[in-house]
C-alpha cells in the first residue's frame, strides 16, 4: 500500500515559499508537514501562528502540524483555528496526555503523539487506542538535514507490534533522514507516513522526488 507523503516545509526555500507550496499542491504529496519549535523544548525556533495561517491559505493539502514546544496542550484550539488538520504533541512535553489527545480529536483534528529517539514505544501502550498516529523521530529533533538513526528500524517494528497488540488504528509516521534510498525499507518495517525535507527540497526535481517516495512500495522485495 502506498505511503502517505508529507514534505516538510522546514526545508523549503523561504525566499520562494509561495512557489514551493504551489509545487506541493500540484504534486503527489498527501499532507504538508509543518514543524513548530519554540527554542525551549528543542534548540531551534520555527513557524508561529501567522506563518501557519498564511500557509493554510495557500496550501490545498492538509496541514500535518508537529509541535515541538513546551506545554503544547495550551495551544490546541489556536492551532485548530490556524488550520491544522493533524496535530501531534510530544510525549515528553505533556503531563496529561489522554486529556490533550481527546481534546484534539473533539475539535475535529487527527491526534498524534511523537517520541524522541531515546523514548521507548512501550510508554504509549495505554494511549494507543486514542491515537490517529504516532510520529517517531528518527533524528534528534530541532534541525533538518540530519542523518537517519539506523536503530529506528527496530523501534518501528516494536511500535507496529504494539499497535496490533492493542488493536489501535494508529498510523506510524517517521521524521528525520528519510530519503529515496531508505523509504522502501521504512515502509517494509511498518511506516505509513513519510516526512521528507531535504530529500524533497534538496532535489533537482522536488515533485519527482515526491512521486518516487509515493511509489516506494512498488520497490519492496
Amino acid at each position: 500500500m502506498q505511503p502517505i507523503v508529507a514534505p516538510s516545509l522546514l526545508s523549503a526555500n523561504f525566499g520562494h515559499l509561495d512557489s514551493d507550496i504551489e509545487m506541493i499542491n500540484n504534486s503527489a504529496a498527501d499532507w504538508l508537514h509543518i514543524d513548530v519549535m519554540d527554542g525551549v523544548f528543542v534548540p531551534n525556533i520555527s513557524f508561529g501562528f501567522p506563518v501557519l495561517e498564511a500557509v493554510r491559505k495557500k496550501s490545498t493539502k492538509p496541514l500535518d502540524v508537529h509541535l515541538m514546544i513546551e506545554n503544547p496542550q495550551n495551544y490546541i484550539e489556536r492551532f485548530r483555528d490556524a488550520g491544522a488538520s493533524v496535530l501531534t504533541l510530544h510525549y515528553e512535553a505533556v503531563d496529561h496526555l489522554h486529556s490533550a489527545v481527546t481534546h484534539i480529536r473533539s475539535l475535529g483534528m487527527k491526534a498524534g503523539v511523537s517520541l524522541n529517539p531515546h523514548t521507548p514505544v512501550l510508554l504509549l501502550e495505554e494511549i494507543l487506542p486514542w491515537l490517529d498516529l504516532v510520529l517517531l523521530m528518527t533524528v534528534n529533533p530541532g534541525f533538518g538535514g540530519q542523518k537517519f538513526i539506523e536503530s529506528s528500524y527496530l523501534k518501528i517494528r516494536k511500535l507496529k507490534a504494539l499497535i496490533i497488540e492493542t488493536g489501535s488504528a494508529a498510523l506510524i509516521e517517521v521524521d528525520g533522514g528519510v530519503d529515496l534510498q531508505n523509504a522502501s525499507s521504512l515502509v517494509r518495517a511498518g511506516v505509513n507516513v513519510l516526512v521528507a525535507g531535504s530529500a524533497v527540497f534538496g532535489s533537482p526535481d522536488p515533485a519527482e522526488a515526491i512521486t518516487t517516495l509515493k511509489n516506494c512500495d512498488t520497490r519492496l522485495a
